[in-house]
C-alpha cells in the first residue's frame, strides 16, 4: 500500500515541478519522503536532475542518492564531468549493446529482459572495447532470419555526438537528421552513452527561453510556479539597474534644461527619436535571437554581425530621419530657424539609430537609446542653435 501511494505522489510531483525550475523543484521536495524524491530525479532529464539534487542540503543528498538506481547513479556521476550545456550532460548510459557476431535469435531473447527496464530503440554492435561498430534498426532485424548475426544486418559507421559538444552545435546536427536517439563516442570511438532526440530538444527550447529572459532581466530559475519573494528577489536587482541607467538618461536632458526651454519643439521630438531607435535595437535582438536558436552566430564574425547592424541603422535612420526632420519643419514654424531644427533632427535619427543597432543587450538598449538619441538632438541644437 505504501508503494502504490509513493507512486501516486511521485506522479502528482512530476506534473506539479514540470512548471518549475531546479530550485522551485527542490523547495517542493525538500518536504517529501528520501524515497519519494529519489523517484522523482529518477524521472528528470540528467541536467535537471543534477542542478535540483544540487539545491538540497548536502547532509541529505547522500540519504537521497541511496535510494536512487545504482545504473542512474553511476550515469550522473559520468555526466558531471562534463561541461553544463554540452552532450554530456544529457547523457543515458548505453544499452542494448551486442557484439557483432551475436545471432538475431539470440539478441531477441536477450532483449526480452532488457526491455523490461529499459526502453530500447536501437541496438548497438560493438568490440570488445567498447568501440562503436554500428547500430541495428528494430525493423531489419525483425524481418532478418534469425540465424544471421547482427552484423550482418547492421549499419556501420552511425553518426555519433561527441560527449563535449555544445547543445546548439549538437542541435544544428539534429535538426537535419531526426532521429530518435544519438550514440555519444569519446575520441576513441567508445560507445560512452545516448542521447535521446526529445531531450536534446527540450535542453535547447530551454536555453532559448533562458536568453530570451536574461535580455529583460528575467533569471533562469523563474517559471510561472516560482513564489512571489523569490521572484522579487531575481526581478528587483536588474530593475534597480534599470533605474540606475534611466536616471543616467535622466541627466542628460538635465544638462539640456536650458535648450529645452529656449527651443520648446524639441521636448516633443525626444520620445520620437527614443522610440524609432528603440525599435531599430530590438529588431537587431530579434535577428541576434534568431540567430542563436539556429546556431548560426558561429559561422559569423561578430564584428561583421555588428557592421551590418550598424549599417542598417544608418540607412533605416536616414529613411526615416527625413520623415521625422520633415515634421519638425512644419512643427517647428514658429521657432526662429525650422530649417536648422529639421536637419538636427535628422542628424540625431541617423545617429541614434546607428547606435542602436550595434546595441547587444535590451536591458541597457533603452539607456542606450535614449541617451544617445536625446544627447545628438539637444547637443546638436545647442551647438548650432544658441
Amino acid at each position: 500500500m505504501s508503494d502504490l501511494t509513493d507512486d501516486v505522489r511521485v506522479k502528482e510531483l512530476q506534473s506539479s515541478i514540470a512548471q518549475g525550475g531546479p530550485q522551485s523543484a527542490a523547495k517542493q521536495l525538500l518536504v517529501e519522503a528520501d524515497a519519494v524524491v529519489a523517484q522523482v530525479l529518477e524521472k528528470m532529464i540528467a541536467p535537471h536532475a543534477l542542478k535540483t539534487l544540487e539545491a538540497f542540503p548536502v547532509e541529505r543528498r547522500a540519504a537521497i542518492l541511496e535510494g536512487v538506481k545504482e545504473e542512474r547513479r553511476r550515469q550522473w556521476e559520468i555526466n558531471q564531468d562534463f561541461p553544463e550545456d554540452s552532450v554530456g550532460r544529457l547523457m543515458e548510459l548505453p544499452a542494448g549493446c551486442f557484439p557483432a557476431e551475436t545471432k538475431i535469435a539470440d539478441a531477441i531473447e536477450t532483449l526480452r529482459e532488457i526491455v523490461k527496464k529499459t526502453f530500447i530503440t536501437y541496438l548497438y554492435v560493438t568490440e570488445e572495447n567498447g568501440k562503436l561498430l554500428g547500430l541495428v534498426v528494430m525493423r531489419e532485424m525483425l524481418l532478418a532470419d534469425r540465424e544471421q548475426t547482427l552484423g550482418d544486418v547492421m549499419l556501420g559507421n552511425p553518426y555519433h555526438l561527441v560527449p563535449g559538444m555544445a547543445l546548439q552545435d549538437a542541435m544544428k546536427e539534429a535538426v537535419q537528421r531526426h532521429f530518435p536517439v544519438y550514440p555519444v563516442c569519446d575520441e576513441t570511438g567508445k560507445l560512452v552513452g545516448l542521447v535521446r532526440g526529445d531531450d536534446l530538444f527540450e535542453q535547447n527550447v530551454y536555453q532559448l527561453i533562458v536568453q530570451a529572459g536574461s535580455m529583460v532581466g528575467v533569471e533562469k530559475e523563474e517559471r510561472l510556479a516560482t513564489a512571489w519573494p523569490r521572484a522579487l528577489r531575481l526581478r528587483n536587482p536588474w530593475l534597480l539597474v534599470n533605474l540606475l541607467t534611466a536616471f543616467v538618461a535622466g541627466a542628460v536632458v538635465g544638462l539640456f534644461e536650458g535648450t529645452i526651454a529656449q527651443v520648446t519643439a524639441l521636448a516633443a521630438f525626444l520620445p520620437v527619436l527614443a522610440g524609432q531607435s528603440g525599435n531599430t535595437g530590438c529588431q537587431a535582438l530579434a535577428v541576434t535571437l534568431r540567430g542563436m536558436a539556429l546556431g548560426e552566430l558561429s559561422n559569423h564574425s561578430p564584428l561583421k554581425i555588428v557592421v551590418k547592424e550598424a549599417l542598417l541603422g544608418l540607412l533605416n535612420g536616414a529613411v526615416v530621419g527625413v520623415l521625422a526632420g520633415g515634421a519638425m519643419y512644419f512643427f517647428a514654424q514658429d521657432e526662429p530657424e525650422p530649417l536648422k531644427l529639421a536637419v538636427i533632427v535628422f542628424a540625431a535619427m541617423v545617429g541614434s539609430c546607428v547606435a542602436s543597432g550595434a546595441t547587444a543587450s535590451s536591458i541597457f538598449l533603452t539607456t542606450a537609446t535614449d541617451v544617445v538619441s536625446m544627447g545628438l538632438l539637444l547637443g546638436f541644437a545647442t551647438m548650432f542653435l544658441l
